[in-house]
């Protein structure tokens, strides 16, 4: 199978649940684990070449970011090795239902770790983004996600427009959110193989993009509020596909 390039440069993985994720995962790359409390960890099985270091809190902050909730533990890595867009599609092909959530320039990583733990809890197959213009994996990427990103591949495409008119080849049909869709999201009839396609924040979908879905639809809320976080908004999405199935 095609795969992407790992990148080689490590990060930090910090708190409770991204971290031991990360370390339940046989496919996760670690290279170094600082905790400042052994029983943390007492119930995970470490590899041979994973020694645990006892540190205390001016180590753990010295090794992170200012302001990182590490919990007292922290976990350096590599990034994961994620499939490729012809690996989803072959991963989909014999199923009767899938569903991915593609990015559209979406940059914020608390953003997007929020909505790979959506996509997670509602059964999404994966979540697509494109080489530039988004946000990659990251710490503050890993800790938004809860672990997620151990679990549901982020994969790049190089052109979304073109990931979606290959996906749309394969089967699948490409739904826009957008605040100002004739049909609410509850209306809209929805196929069983579903992208969901999410705009940056502030902006939505580009032109391009949005001219690529086969619908497009917006999500019932209160005139007073004029638009929902684009986590938010993915996170009520989802729940409303998953209620169909």
């Amino acid at each position: 199978m095609k795969r992407q390039p790992q990148k080689s440069q490590g990060y930090w993985i910090y708190g409770q649940h991204a971290v031991m994720a990360a370390l339940e995962n046989p496919a996760r790359k670690k290279l170094q684990l600082l905790v400042s409390d052994m029983r943390d960890i007492a119930d995970v099985r470490l590899g041979a070449q994973l020694k645990p270091i006892i540190a205390d809190r001016a180590r753990l902050e010295k090794a992170l970011p200012p302001g990182a909730v590490h919990q007292g533990i922290a976990l350096s890595v590599l990034p994961l090795e994620q499939p490729s867009l012809h690996d989803f599609i072959d991963s989909t092909a014999g199923k009767k239902h899938a569903l991915a959530v593609l990015l559209d320039q979406v940059l914020d990583p608390h953003n997007v770790g929020a909505i790979m733990r959506s996509a997670l809890a509602f059964g999404a197959d994966a979540v697509i983004g494109t080489h530039r213009h988004s946000a990659p994996e990251s710490a503050v990427l890993a800790k938004s996600s809860s672990g997620a990103i151990e679990s549901l591949p982020l994969i790049e495409a190089g052109n979304l427009v073109q990931a979606m008119d290959l996906l749309k080849k394969h089967g699948f049909w490409a739904v826009g959110l957008d605040g100002s869709a004739a049909l609410t999201l509850r209306e809209t009839t929805l196929p069983e193989k579903i992208m969901v396609v999410m705009g940056a924040e502030g902006s939505g979908l580009r032109r391009l993009t949005a001219e690529r879905c086969d619908y497009m639809a917006r999500i019932d809320i209160c005139p007073k509020v004029e638009s929902l976080n684009v986590s938010n908004a993915c996170a009520i999405t989802l729940y409303e596909i998953s209620g169909r199935r």
